[in-house]
C-alpha cells in the first residue's frame, strides 16, 4: 500500500510538473508581422501625411513606438522586395543572403531550418503565413500553415506580360522605326482624357483575381486563424504580407473616391526626369519606372499618388479589422505586433516612381512595434534596418540568436532602455550601379558607372535635394565617408570595387 501511495505521489508530481511546463509553453508572448509591399514612411496620416487617411495605422502608431528610420539595405535585383524578404527570411546581410537563397532554390531542406519560421517553430511556436511570399524557398516548407500564398506581383492585371517592341518592317533595314507597345496600365496618363485603366475595374484581373480583393481575402484568412488560436495554448507566429499598394495599384471606387486630385500635391522633390536615372538602372524599361510616361507631369504623378493612397487606405481597413479580431480573442494583451514594408516607394520624387534607387524615399519604410510593454505613442529616431525584426523577434521568444543572423534586435531601444543605434552607418546597394552610406546626419551616394558622388546634409535638406559633393569645403567629408564605405562594403562581402573612384577625389 504504500508503495502504491509513493506511486500515486509521484504520478501527480510529474503531473503536476507537466502543467507547469505547458503554462511557461503557453504564456510565450504571440509575434504577429504584418508586411506591407512598396509602402513609403511618408504613407501613413499619423507620422505627418495630412493627405493620406489610414485610421487603423494611425491607432497602431499611437499604442506603440515607432522607428522613424528604418532601412532597407538594397539589392541584388530589380524585385528590391525579393532581396528584402530573402534577408529577413535568412536573418543575413544583402549579399550574403543572395549567396544562401541559392541553397534554396536548390532546395537543400537544411537550409530550411536556418529561417525565421523555423527558428520560432522548433520553440513550440504555430507558424502561419498568408500573402505575399516572393522568397525561394516554398513558404509550405518553412510554415506549419500556408494559405493563399501570393507570386510577387499579379501575373493577369495586364493584356501583355512585358514590354514587346513592334518593328515597322520585317526586314532589319537600318533605318527601320520601332513602336514600343506597353502592357495595359503602363505609360499613362497622358493626359485628363486617357481612360485606358481604371484601378476599380475588376476586368483587369490583378488584385480582382477572383472577384474579391486580396487584401480582403488576407484579412479573411488572418482572422480565420485568430479564431482558432484563441483556444490554442501554443504560442503563435503570425506572417500577414499583404501585396498593396504595389501596382497594378486597385481599390473599390469608394477609397478612391477619398483622394480627389485637387487635394493631393506634387513632392517636394519633383521633377520631370531624374537626370541621371539611365547610369543607375532606371532606364525606360524599368518595370516600375514604365507606370507613368517620361518626362513626369504633375497630373500623371497626382493620378498615381492618387491610386496609392487608396489603396493604401482599403489596406489599412483590413489591417484594423485584424487588429479587432485580435483583441476578441484575448490575445492582445500577451500579442506583439510588428507592421513595416519591405522598402519604400518615390512615387514621383526625383523624377521617380519605384524604389530601384538608394534615396530615402525609396528605402525607408514605415517600421511599428506594439507589445503589452512597449512605451505607446512614441517615436525612436535611432537608425535600424528593418530586417532587425526577424532578430528582435527571436529575444522576445526566448530563442537564442544564431550566429549566422546578423540582423540585431531593437528591442532595448523600443523599451527606452538606450537611444543608441546598433550601427554606426546604414549601408545601401543596388545592382553594381549604386552605392550609399548613411552617417552622423550625411549621406554619400556613389554611381560608379559615371564616377559621379552626392553628398547630402540629411538635417537641413531631408527631402535629398541639394547636392553638396562639390562643394571644396566638403571634400573631407566625402572622403571619410567614402572611406567608411569601403569598410562596409568589405564588412558585408561587397562584389563591387570602387576605390579607383575614392583615390580620384
Amino acid at each position: 500500500m504504500i508503495r502504491f501511495y509513493t506511486l500515486l505521489l509521484v504520478l501527480l508530481f510529474c503531473s503536476c510538473n507537466a502543467k507547469k511546463n505547458n503554462k511557461n509553453e503557453a504564456t510565450k508572448p504571440n509575434i504577429v508581422f504584418i508586411f506591407t509591399d512598396d509602402q513609403t514612411y511618408t504613407s501613413v496620416g499619423a507620422l505627418g501625411n495630412d493627405e493620406i487617411i489610414t485610421p487603423s495605422l494611425d491607432k497602431l502608431v499611437h499604442e506603440g513606438t515607432t522607428f522613424t528610420h528604418a532601412y532597407n539595405m538594397g539589392s541584388w535585383s530589380g524585385a528590391v522586395c525579393a532581396a528584402s524578404r530573402a534577408m529577413i527570411i535568412s536573418g543575413r546581410f544583402v549579399w550574403r543572403a543572395n549567396e544562401f537563397r541559392q541553397k534554396w532554390v536548390a532546395k537543400d531542406t537544411g537550409s530550411f531550418k536556418k529561417s525565421w519560421p523555423k527558428l520560432l517553430g522548433d520553440k513550440g511556436y504555430k507558424t502561419y503565413i498568408t500573402g505575399k511570399w516572393h522568397v525561394d524557398a516554398a513558404a509550405g516548407k518553412l510554415f506549419d500553415n500556408a494559405v493563399h500564398i501570393r507570386p510577387g506581383m499579379p501575373r493577369d492585371a495586364w493584356k501583355h506580360s512585358k514590354m514587346v517592341t513592334k518593328f515597322d518592317s520585317l526586314s532589319k533595314v537600318k533605318n527601320a522605326k520601332s513602336e514600343t507597345i506597353m502592357p495595359n496600365g503602363y505609360n499613362r496618363p497622358k493626359s485628363v482624357n486617357d481612360t485606358s485603366w481604371s484601378p476599380t475595374d475588376r476586368s483587369k484581373g490583378g488584385f480582382w483575381e477572383g472577384q474579391k480583393h486580396w487584401s480582403e481575402v488576407l484579412k479573411d484568412d488572418a482572422i480565420a486563424f485568430i479564431d482558432k488560436a484563441k483556444d490554442d495554448e501554443n504560442p503563435f507566429f503570425m506572417y500577414l504580407a499583404f501585396n498593396a499598394p504595389h501596382d497594378p495599384r486597385q481599390a473599390p471606387k469608394e477609397y478612391l473616391e477619398m483622394y480627389p486630385l485637387k487635394n493631393i500635391s506634387v513632392p517636394k522633390s519633383f521633377l520631370p526626369e531624374y537626370p541621371f536615372r539611365n547610369d543607375i538602372g532606371n532606364g525606360d524599361h524599368l518595370r516600375d519606372e514604365a507606370l507613368a510616361p517620361f518626362p513626369r507631369t504633375p497630373f500623371a504623378i497626382k493620378t498615381h499618388k492618387q491610386e496609392y493612397y487608396a489603396s493604401i487606405s482599403h489596406l489599412d481597413a483590413q489591417i484594423g479589422l485584424i487588429i479587432d479580431a485580435l483583441k476578441k480573442s484575448g490575445k492582445m494583451d500577451n500579442t506583439y505586433i510588428f507592421l513595416t514594408s519591405d522598402h519604400g516607394l518615390a512615387m514621383g520624387r526625383h523624377g521617380l516612381l519605384g524604389k530601384q534607387s538608394l534615396f530615402d524615399h525609396s528605402i525607408r519604410p514605415p517600421l511599428v512595434i506594439v507589445g503589452p510593454d512597449i512605451p505607446k505613442d512614441k517615436r525612436v529616431n535611432s537608425d535600424v534596418y528593418l530586417q532587425d525584426i526577424m532578430a528582435t523577434s527571436l529575444e522576445i521568444a526566448g530563442v537564442e540568436k544564431p550566429n549566422y543572423v546578423e540582423f540585431t534586435s531593437f528591442l532595448d531601444i523600443a523599451k527606452g532602455n538606450t537611444d543608441k543605434s546598433n550601427y554606426e552607418a546604414i549601408y545601401g546597394a543596388y545592382l553594381n550601379v549604386q552605392r550609399m552610406i548613411r552617417k552622423d546626419g550625411f549621406k554619400l551616394l556613389v554611381y560608379p558607372k559615371i564616377d559621379k558622388i552626392l553628398l547630402f546634409d540629411l538635417n537641413k535638406d531631408p527631402e535629398e535635394m541639394n547636392n553638396i559633393a562639390d562643394n571644396p569645403a566638403n571634400k573631407d567629408k566625402v572622403k571619410s565617408l567614402f572611406k567608411d564605405l569601403m569598410q562596409l562594403q568589405k564588412d558585408m562581402e561587397d562584389p563591387l570595387d570602387i576605390s579607383n573612384l575614392y583615390n580620384s577625389i
